[in-house]
């Protein structure tokens, strides 16, 4: 082919979704207007066109494993209040959302508070910025994972339920306290425990601390042994704060109060009074 031949751009494009590079067959012919244009050599344009794709590709997979975390809307820690859980170190969350160091030895995250205290946003919002730096997070109530477990023993088919979990990096039971104390129910929920074991990482999210998980577990050896996993290699935060959402739902009731010109008595009520005496 010489340098003066003419470009048969349908070929070119077909050619380039037969390559599954959907990007640079959106994108190549701005690109190559302005190389043109700005006289860029050969392999400049070949790296801008590969960039351009290797970026898209970046944003389109980000895309899928936020779809499929099943993350709740809008908690994110940008609208996490920090301020109002002073027991939680904002530097160490954002070291903890890089990944990196805990997620590759499988260790895990517990989340220890009372209802409305901000444990279920504080996990899934890590949840969101671990899937932003590339790791795979799947966020579910502990109940619902557990019923979906036993329906694939009943199948005989929980060992392929537990290893398709393999899949993501992290898996953040929410509400775990929340289980009943039931054999078929806890037996899985112990099995998914000890499978992710060193391999994989757990965050739980629970309203009672380990001296209460009796009521969850059907036997204290149970209750023990998965003590022992999950704490073996684990960061843990307690946040026993008043709940948010009543804090809330009570400035709300009380509404935003007078302003100081409306006060019942202001300042220049007082000074008046001083006057008088």
């Amino acid at each position: 082919m010489n340098a003066t031949d003419p470009i048969d751009t349908a070929r070119l494009s077909l050619a380039l979704g037969d390559l599954r590079l959907p990007a640079i067959k959106v994108i190549w012919p701005d690109f190559a207007e302005r190389a043109d244009k700005e006289g860029w050599p050969a392999a400049r344009f070949l790296a801008a066109l590969t960039e351009h794709e290797i970026a898209e590709r970046s944003r389109r997979r980000i895309e899928r494993h936020l779809d499929e975390a099943r993350l709740p809307p809008g908690k994110t820690l940008e609208s996490f209040e920090f301020e109002a859980v002073p027991m939680v170190s904002k530097a160490q969350v954002m070291a903890l959302v890089a990944g990196d160091s805990w997620l590759e030895k499988g260790a895990n995250l517990i989340l220890f508070g009372p209802a409305g205290g901000g444990k279920s946003h504080l996990a899934a919002a890590i949840g969101y910025a671990l899937v932003e730096n590339g790791w795979r997070v799947l966020f579910a109530r502990t109940t619902d994972l557990v019923q979906k477990l036993q329906v694939a023993r009943r199948d005989l088919a929980l060992e392929s339920a537990l290893a398709k979990l393999d899949k993501y990096h992290l898996l953040i039971l929410d509400d775990f306290a929340y289980v009943a104390k039931d054999q078929a129910e806890t037996s899985v929920l112990f099995e998914l425990i000890g499978t992710r074991y060193e391999r994989r990482s757990l965050l739980i999210t629970a309203n009672q601390p380990f001296g209460d998980w009796g009521g969850i577990f059907p036997n204290q050896a149970m209750t023990l042994a998965a003590i022992d996993r999950l704490v073996h290699h684990a960061t843990i935060f307690e946040m026993n704060v008043e709940s948010y959402r009543r804090r809330v739902a009570l400035e709300r009731k009380r509404g935003p109060g007078r302003p100081p010109s409306r006060a019942t008595i202001n300042a220049n009520m007082i000074d008046a009074a001083r006057q008088d005496t």
